[in-house]
């Protein structure tokens, strides 16, 4: 945890809900088969990721895979009582040993969100390459700022700052990619090619970050990729039609909600809540369960 005025303050208050009785309360109602916890992450510590699973493992939360979750959505499985679904988006290297790793030793599924372009190249991710010439004075704009303008001029920014500013490898490879995904407990998903704000781009571009994405995944590991998240979670009707006509099964958001049954009838608008990588254990508890979201948020749909 980053000790910091926000952190600790965060940190008092998830050890207030912890204490509070408020976390029991919904796992009664997860218990009763109300709702799914959707839960995601990015580049987490070992520590974190296993406590993680650790936490859910002790209060008896059910693991099920994103595949597991499709077909409770059709109606081939049964909703379960206090099930819990991990993903994981951009596919960083250290995923290989903090997430992998982790979810094989406990056995419990995992999906990574892969963008196939840092794991093809070698190169950052493109946020990467902004921070960093952020704090050497190249670029004025900021990640967030570059979030928001459109995909040829925040690509041109990046592209210049690439030629200016090398940056290691961040991505798996393509045989670790290839290692994981054979392993029991891991899948994987796409995360676009080079994870643009896919609302930002024009419909060629969004439908070839899409599509391709998918082609190059399935070539790499010669298995069906059924399952996305949209960057940073934005998307509108046209990423959604260019997902089932690319044969996407299901798309995940960044919506903190609960999946419940209502909102498993929009495959394509999966909600879930986010762990943070610089807060306290506690104040992820109440992330992932929804506690720290205030009153249960549930999709209207349905």
């Amino acid at each position: 945890m980053v000790f910091n005025k926000r952190n600790i303050a965060a940190f008092l208050l998830s050890k207030f809900y912890l204490l509070s009785g408020k976390l029991n309360k919904i796992k009664k109602r997860a218990d009763s088969g109300e709702f799914i916890l959707s839960v995601y992450f990015h580049d987490p510590e070992k520590k974190l990721f296993e406590s993680c699973v650790k936490w859910f493992l002790k209060k008896g939360y059910t693991f099920i895979s994103t595949d597991d979750l499709l077909a409770i959505a059709t109606g081939k499985q049964a909703f379960p009582a206090a099930g819990v679904v991990f993903t994981v988006d951009d596919g960083w290297r250290n995923n290989k040993e903090n997430i992998a790793a982790v979810a094989n030793r406990y056995k419990i599924p995992v999906t990574i969100f892969a963008s196939t372009k840092p794991i093809a190249t070698g190169e950052a991710y493109w946020w990467s390459y902004i921070a960093a010439a952020n704090k050497k004075g190249l670029v004025n704009q900021s990640v967030p700022d570059l979030k928001k303008v459109k995909n040829e001029e925040r690509q041109a920014i990046v592209d210049a700052v690439k030629e200016q500013l090398p940056l290691e490898r961040e991505a798996l490879t393509i045989e670790e990619l290839q290692e994981i995904s054979a392993t029991p407990f891991v899948s994987i998903g796409s995360h676009t090619v080079t994870h643009p704000i896919l609302v930002n781009c024009s419909d060629e571009q969004a439908g070839y970050e899409i599509k391709e994405s998918k082609k190059i995944l399935e070539g790499w590991l010669k298995k069906d990729i059924q399952h996305f998240a949209y960057p940073n979670g934005l998307y509108n009707e046209r990423e959604i039609q260019f997902l089932k006509d690319s044969g996407y099964k299901t798309a995940y958001t960044t919506i903190p909600q609960y999946l419940t049954a209502g909102n498993l009838k929009d495959l394509y608008t999966l909600p879930r809540f986010d762990v943070l990588e610089n807060v306290s254990l506690a104040e992820n508890i109440c992330r992932m369960t929804g506690a720290w979201f205030g009153k249960p948020s549930f999709n209207s749909k349905g």
